[in-house]
This record gives structure tokens, sequence and C-alpha cells, in this order.
């Protein structure tokens, strides 16, 4: 009998601001030699996630290394995009040593875990691991995510949910199907507001997993890829809210793409952003913008009124320096109204 080595998976989960395409940008770039590809799982047909991986300045982060999918989250579409994806990559020579997942931060881990039993995949990929990135500034507050008064919102917003916080209860299933969490954002915590994180984090536990603290998602690849576990032959015993659920859906939302004129200042675009969210009922936003007198794109990354940048790459020398933004907010956000103000001077 042929023996086939199957080609280890990490699924990164967590919620929209946690942090997790930082985490993953760092990984591609510091792969230690491994051979790394990259399934993007984008909420809503933007891309910017895609481009800000691209932007990690090592050869995993080519367009050949990193898989876009963009029509919903990987637990609802598995046949249609996710099988196909793993295909893709699977096909390529010389072969990829691991392939990293990143799923949307509504995605549950369970039902993704589960399709890697699905017989055209089960003999040639497995599940190495599951990351669960949590933000420690929004648990030190008491919080899962960072917005809260949106999130209190979208729960008040949908007539179908039958428990009392549900977003609460996406973070204990994220959790619950972990082998890996990472608390990032350690650099906005004192001690107190550290042990707080840590104490919500740990009684939400419900096996022994570990836990790391991380700043802007800096984590040593060998600790993320080569765990070894192969979660799919051990996911039934993780035991998670939606268990008894046939599906899910995220029509709760609103994502769409704003164009960024050259800014003279990150400050500029930056209170544009944080006024934006205490206005709107935006979740995120997360993008590019062009800085006059300056050679470097300037990434943008926000969860409510919390922004946050940094200049990532140079533009290219042939690239339109044309900044844009994805913002991802509660159904019936004013769209209008957003990119005028995202966009004054278009």
């Amino acid at each position: 009998m042929t023996s086939v080595t199957r080609v280890p998976c990490t699924i990164v989960t967590g919620f929209l601001g946690s942090g997790k395409t930082t985490l993953i940008r760092h990984v591609l770039a510091n792969a230690n030699g491994r051979r790394l590809a990259v399934i993007v799982n984008e909420f809503g047909d933007v891309g910017i996630d895609r481009e800000i991986l691209k932007g990690c300045g090592d050869e995993n982060c080519s367009d050949d290394n990193i898989v876009e999918l963009a029509n919903g989250c990987l637990c609802c579409t598995v046949a249609d995009e996710f099988v196909p994806a793993l295909d893709e990559i699977l096909a390529r020579e010389p072969q990829v040593d691991h392939i990293v997942i990143e799923t949307s931060g509504l995605a549950l881990p369970k039902p993704l875990v589960q399709a890697f039993h699905w017989p055209a995949i089960k003999n040639r990929v497995t599940v190495d691991g599951v990351v669960a990135v949590v933000d420690g500034a929004a648990l030190a507050d008491g919080q899962v995510s960072a917005d809260l008064e949106a999130l209190s919102a979208q729960r008040a917003a949908d007539d179908a949910l039958d428990h009392d916080d549900p977003i609460e209860e996406v973070f204990e299933d994220q959790v619950a199907c972990a082998d890996l969490i990472v608390l990032n954002k350690r650099d906005l915590l004192d001690t107190d507001g550290l042990a707080r994180a840590m104490k919500t984090v740990t009684g939400t536990i419900p096996r022994g997993i570990s836990v790391v603290t991380v700043s802007e998602g800096k984590v040593d690849s060998t600790a993320l890829l080569g765990l070894g576990i192969g979660v799919e032959a051990d996911i039934q015993n993780r035991m998670t809210h939606h268990d008894n659920e046939e599906d899910h859906d995220h029509d709760d939302f609103d994502t769409f793409v704003v164009p960024i004129a050259e800014v003279d200042d990150p400050a500029s675009i930056t209170k544009c952003i944080a006024d934006l969210a205490e206005a709107h009922d935006v979740l995120r936003v997360k993008g590019f913008a062009a800085v006059t007198g300056k050679p470097m794109r300037l990434l943008i990354q926000a969860v409510g009124p919390r922004v946050t940048h940094y200049f990532d790459r140079p533009w290219g020398q042939t690239e339109d320096r044309q900044g844009k933004v994805v913002v991802i907010g509660l159904k019936g956000l004013d769209r209008d109204a957003v990119a005028k103000s995202l966009a004054p001077n278009p």
C-alpha cells in the first residue's frame, strides 16, 4: 500500500478586530523555510485581507500562495468554496508544506474541521491545529469584542436569535474548538487588565488549552505550525452551542468598499475613521491609504473607534496610489453617509 503524507492545515479563527490577519502576516514573513499557502475567507467581495498579507515581504506572500474566498463564511460554503480551494493548492508543484486557513470573524470552526472528513480531501490534508485569536483589550473590559454597542444592536435587530447573547456563544464555540489561544494586544494591557483578560479566557476553556499572550500578532511560527494534533479525529468531542444546528447565516451585516483619496497625514484619516465609528453602526474598517510625500502605503485597521495604522510596504512603481478600505457594519448601514465621511473629496 502506498503511504501518502497528508498536508497539515492550521485553522485561525477569531472575531473581527482580534488580529487574525496581522498574526498570519507575521507567520508568513517568519516561516523558517516552510512553503506556506493561505486561504483567506474575506467577509464580502473586497480583497483587503489578501492585500494586507501580500505586503509581508516574503516569497510566501505572493499572489500564487494566497487564495481568497469571498462568498460567505467557510463553515457555510464548504462544498462550493473550500474543497475547490484546497484542490487548487494541493495541485501545485512543488507541494506546499503547510496551509493556513483564516476564517471570517463570524465563522464557527467546528463545521470547517468536520469538512476534512469529506472523501475528496480526507486522505490529502489534516487539521494540524485550531488557533483562536482573542482581543485581550476587549476581554479586559469585559467584552468579547471591542465594539459592544454595535454588537448589542446586531443582537437586538435579529428576531431569529433564540439565545440571549449570540456573540458570546460564537466566542465560546471558537474557543471550545481551539488547540491554542493567542491573546493578542498585550501591549494595550496593564497587569490588572491582563489578569482580567486571562480570567475570562481560562474560565471559558473546557479543556487544557495553552494560552499565549502577544502584541501586534507577533508569535513564533513554531508555536502555531506543527502541532500535529489531527483535530478532525477529535472534533466530535469538542462541545459547542451550535452542535444541533444544521446551518446559520450572517445576513445581519453589510460589507462594502470605499475609495480613499490621498491624505496629507495619517492622523487625518485615522480621526475620520474613529469619528465614523461613533456616528454609525460600523463594526470594522480595514484597508490602506496613500499619504502625500510618503513612498510607503499606510495600512489602517479599526475596531469601533480604536484605530491602528502603520506603513507596511512601498507603493509599486506602476501601482496606482489609490487607497481603499472595507467597511463592515450592521445591516442597513447608510453607505452613502459612510462613503461621504471617508471620501469627502472623491
